[in-house]
């Protein structure tokens, strides 16, 4: 996989403009393996509670983006090691979590990429509550299932169409 998100911004500046294409602020950490990965996006919305991301994990992830609107929370992990290892195992290419992950060392030897808003230990409740394939705000940022996600050192872009 070779793109850069400054070539894709660049390329794409019309996109840009009409919203077809926007980045996400740098607010994201990076972890895991990978800092580079793209793919499509399948959406979730979670709130301290990781019961429907690890039931999406251990389903094939077909080179897919895990997308978390995990509501910013900075007071619960909503990925760990053991769901690092699931993406990692069932083929996605990437998560991006609106909130925070843990056991970073595990995460980071994982052959994913994994963007967070940080690390927290305190694991996340099991009720099973959210929603998934639906639209989601990340970061104030819309996306929709099947939008593009794009990842590299520079940031985190969403697209409604694959870039060329």
């Amino acid at each position: 996989m070779s793109f850069a998100t400054t070539d894709l911004c660049d390329d794409n500046a019309a996109m840009l403009e009409d919203g077809r294409l926007a980045a996400l602020p740098p607010v994201f950490r990076h972890y895991g393996q990978h800092v580079r990965f793209a793919g499509r996006a399948t959406t979730l919305k979670v709130f301290e509670d990781n019961a429907l991301v690890r039931s999406t994990l251990e389903t094939p992830g077909n080179g897919n983006v895990l997308v978390i609107d995990g509501g910013a929370s900075l007071r619960r992990a909503l990925v760990g090691g053991q769901l690092g290892l699931l993406a990692q195992d069932n083929g996605w290419a990437g998560i991006v979590i609106d909130g925070c992950i843990r056991d970073t060392d595990e995460i980071n030897a994982c052959a994913i990429g994994v963007r967070a808003l940080g690390a927290h230990p305190q694991k996340s409740s099991k009720r099973g509550a959210g929603e998934r394939d639906i639209q989601v705000q990340i970061a104030g940022v819309t996306v929709r299932p099947g939008d593009w996600i794009y990842v590299d050192a520079d940031g985190v872009l969403v697209a409604q169409q694959k870039l060329a």
